[in-house]
């Protein structure tokens, strides 16, 4: 068979994996993920919740990031003076082999719960602001149930919801998941 008949199909197939191991395995070690969602809040306003992990394997945590605000035809913006919001972020596995320490920073009305299961972190807003102040980020250290030892593979799941309620609107968010999966 002649040189070039074998070099298409193989160049393509290099360049089709190579994509899937960027998207699946960034380098140096890491699974990242993103998802947002948005949920409209009247004609010209939606509701966008964020979620974003990024497992480090040589770290062995996760760091991860939940937000959200408000897209207008001019852009995204924070919310008015009048919110009252409750973001709640859940953190789970999918393996009952592992348990996931969670440290979250949200600013002084966030709480970590721990149920034996997921974790579930609950984040008040009060009052108007930029996009910046309506953000939980923390750490996960999954561990070994067994063996108490730093996990490194498996996923990590990170899903947030948020009800914000000001003036004429009350309403929730779809829930947002990212799952990165460690390499």
């Amino acid at each position: 068979m002649g040189h070039h008949s074998m070099g298409l199909p193989r160049v393509m197939g290099t360049l089709v994996t190579a994509g899937l191991a960027i998207t699946l395995a960034p380098p140096a070690g890491a699974a990242v993920d993103t998802a947002d969602t948005s949920f409209p809040v009247n004609d010209t306003t939606q509701l966008e919740m964020h979620a974003r992990v990024d497992c480090s394997i040589a770290a062995k945590t996760c760091e991860f990031s939940t937000s959200a605000n408000l897209r207008t035809p001019e852009g995204v913006t924070g919310f008015p003076d009048d919110l009252w919001a409750k973001q709640s972020t859940e953190i789970r596995s999918m393996d009952r082999t592992t348990y996931l320490d969670v440290k979250a920073y949200g600013g002084p009305f966030t709480k970590v719960f721990k149920e034996g299961g997921p974790d579930v972190i609950t984040t008040m807003y009060f009052g108007g602001g930029p996009p910046d102040k309506y953000v939980t980020t923390g750490t996960i250290w999954p561990t070994d149930y067994s063996t108490g030892q730093p996990r490194t593979e498996g996923t990590v799941i990170v899903c947030a919801h948020v009800q914000v309620v000001y003036s004429g609107v009350n309403i929730t968010s779809p829930s947002t998941c990212a799952q990165p999966r460690f390499s």
